[in-house]
């Protein structure tokens, strides 16, 4: 409890508030596990060395597990309680297939080294099958469920009912903010039709 009183750094938000004690060798140490659902680290810090109140590999943790960008707005956080206030909670509220949507952006494709989150999966689910007309039920495919399970079998694939209903969901969406963008526009719009005819469609 002693300990406790000296985390104040917003790093610990990411963790349970109690880590578990755990003696190793006659040494005594410190388990945070990470708060991240589905995610089953812990960071493991000795009581007995100088960089026992050090936050270095928490941080690595949650830069990986949690984002870049989550970790930097906490870092403009007072506190621990700000963070898991206002960021982990915002964070955690704002996870819908839209906002998923929004945060992505355009650039060098770059992969993560952490695994997706239930929403991220739904997400990137729409943009496959949307873009490459894949049918809904490909996610039951004994291959394709292979691929993504093998070496993770706990990996989440939602339903080929949620994947549709996501898909509507994208759409209605996009179709909202298109018809946004095109009535705040302050200006002229120019509309032109490309018709064609081909034996395959």
């Amino acid at each position: 409890e002693c300990l406790m009183n000296d985390w104040n750094s917003p790093v610990y938000a990411f963790f349970d508030l109690t880590p578990q004690i755990i003696e190793i060798d006659g040494c005594c140490t410190h388990d945070f596990k990470c708060q991240a659902t589905r995610c089953k680290t812990k960071v493991r810090r000795y009581l007995d060395k100088g960089d026992a109140r050090l936050t270095g590999n928490m941080r690595k943790h949650v830069h990986s597990c949690w984002g870049d960008k989550v970790l930097k707005a906490a870092d403009q956080a007072k506190n621990a309680n700000e963070v898991h206030q206002k960021i982990i909670s915002s964070f955690l509220r704002n996870g819908s297939i839209t906002a998923s949507f929004e945060r992505n952006g355009k650039g060098k494709v770059t992969y993560s080294h952490r695994q997706h989150t239930h929403v991220e999966t739904r997400a990137e689910l729409v943009c496959w099958v949307s873009k490459n007309l894949r049918p809904f039920d490909i996610v039951k495919d004994h291959a394709f469920q292979s691929l993504m399970k093998t070496g993770r079998p706990e990996y989440y694939i939602p339903s080929p009912s949620t994947v549709s209903r996501d898909v509507r969901q994208v759409f209605v969406w996009t179709r909202q903010r298109v018809a946004t963008m095109l009535q705040e526009y302050n200006g002229k719009i120019n509309f032109t039709t490309d018709s064609w005819s081909s034996p395959n469609h």
